[in-house]
């Protein structure tokens, strides 16, 4: 009698254990990916690498400068186009489309690329995606603005941090883009190069405005010009008189 009732309570505490363990499993397999820090292809508990201000506009190499600087000479120039009845956001595809076809849309990856990674900060697996970008902190590189998203999924805060076309598509489409194919069209307005992460309230003054009729703060104007005629040049896009001096005043402020 003894033996006969140890032996159903070994077996119950064993089943429990069983239990536990698959409910540990199923855990670590369905919630903690949504809720892991790490950086795609960097394990998990080691340490991020600083973002500095959290911005690829405000840091510019030497050799960037003088690329841009180089490149500025060598675009042609012309007389300032003017936009056209025709332009239609629509020619230029899909918002977003991952066109490097690493599982995420553009959106993320800007949105991971420009993080202040020294902060708080998540992102979770969706699909195929392995950073969909939950949280962080940004600073705008229009405004010099911080801006913390605590959820990025929610439309009223992820409205604060937008993604901005350096060379508006609507400029492109003034400089020659009108005349691209749909694929060159989509590829342009894809190109990590031309995408910055942004305050919705800067994005939304900036618009459309080529780099003559608007500028950012004296801070990012260097990188600013240094991405704008880096892209220019890639697409062998045109410029104007006015940009071209308004682009070569923001390259004189580089260090």
């Amino acid at each position: 009698m003894t033996h006969g009732g140890r032996r159903p309570r070994r077996l119950l505490r064993l089943l429990g254990v069983a239990v536990a363990l698959v409910v540990a499993v199923c855990v670590a397999v369905f919630v903690w990916p949504r809720f892991s820090t790490a950086l795609p292809g960097v394990p998990d508990g080691t340490t991020q690498p600083d973002s500095g201000p959290g911005n690829t506009l405000l840091v510019s190499s030497p050799a960037e400068v003088a690329q841009a600087r180089s490149q500025l000479g060598q675009l042609a120039v012309g007389d300032a186009p003017s936009l056209g009845a025709d332009y239609r956001r629509a020619a230029f595809g899909d918002a977003w489309t991952d066109t490097d076809g690493n599982g995420c849309n553009q959106r993320d990856d800007v949105l991971l690329r420009d993080v202040v990674a020294s902060a708080p900060h998540s992102v979770g697996r969706q699909g195929s995606c392995d950073h969909d970008v939950l949280s962080g902190t940004w600073v705008d590189p229009y405004s010099g603005a911080s801006i913390t998203l605590t959820d990025a999924k929610q439309p009223s805060q992820a409205e604060s941090v937008q993604i901005d076309h350096i060379v508006a598509l609507s400029v492109a489409w003034r400089y020659g883009a009108r005349s691209w194919t749909a694929e060159r069209r989509l590829q342009f307005a894809n190109d990590l190069r031309d995408l910055v992460a942004s305050g919705g309230a800067s994005n939304q003054a900036k618009g459309g405005s080529d780099a003559a009729q608007w500028q950012p703060i004296r801070a990012t104007q260097c990188g600013y010009a240094v991405r704008y005629v880096t892209v220019k040049a890639a697409y062998a896009l045109p410029t104007d008189a006015a940009e071209k001096q308004a682009l070569a005043r923001m390259l004189a402020t580089c260090p």
